[in-house]
């Protein structure tokens, strides 16, 4: 019995000393994030880069973090961690398969992009504008979709990490009436995760 009482005090000091850091990151485009952080006494909202709280008896507390303090601590696992998500759009001319020349200069960049990840996945959904019916629309979409995943599979990317999707025109990017020629509804969106 006397042995096993100071392993078992170990483990309560163990476990009274154990915490939980959340820290909110900044996003790569600058754009605000949020986290909700919730314990008995109810939540803390983490809403600014490196905000941070520490977790130690279940209790939340708010703690001072910085880029410098989180690179020290975290930076050899954030590196280990898979690129984020990434999306692209290409537009193309009204009522083709045919990339704009802006879009089809700028579809370089996307193929770049998915060669440099390791382990890729690529969604590719095509759209298009609410000209012409969705008898017509419907194939249309797909067919824009197809044309991308066989750019990028003539580029090397393995077709089974590719998946297509035709929406037609039911998820306009710019709301519009039936009929009205809307460039940025011709699109195709590239998500490469």
């Amino acid at each position: 019995m006397s042995k096993t009482l100071p392993l078992f005090v170990l483990c309560l000091l163990l476990g009274a000393c154990a915490s939980e850091r959340v820290v909110l990151l900044p996003s790569t485009d600058g754009s605000p994030g949020k986290v909700i952080v919730r314990d008995a006494a109810g939540e803390r909202v983490l809403d600014q880069p490196y905000a941070a709280t520490a977790r130690r008896l279940g209790i939340n507390r708010p703690t001072v973090t910085e880029a410098a303090q989180v690179e020290v601590r975290y930076g050899e696992t954030l590196r280990a961690l898979p690129p984020r998500p990434t999306s692209y759009t290409v537009y193309f001319e009204t009522g083709t398969d045919t990339m704009t020349p802006a879009s089809a200069q700028a579809f370089v960049g996307v193929k770049r992009e998915i060669a440099e990840r390791p382990a890729v996945e690529v969604m590719v959904i095509g759209h298009t504008d609410r000209v012409g019916s969705p008898a017509e629309n419907d194939p249309l979409s797909r067919q824009r979709a197809e044309l991308v995943r066989d750019q990028l599979v003539a580029e090397g990317v393995p077709a089974e990490k590719l998946e297509v999707a035709g929406r037609g025109e039911r998820e306009p990017l710019v709301p519009t009436a039936d009929d009205v020629d809307e460039p940025r509804n011709r699109r195709v969106e590239i998500s490469i995760r």
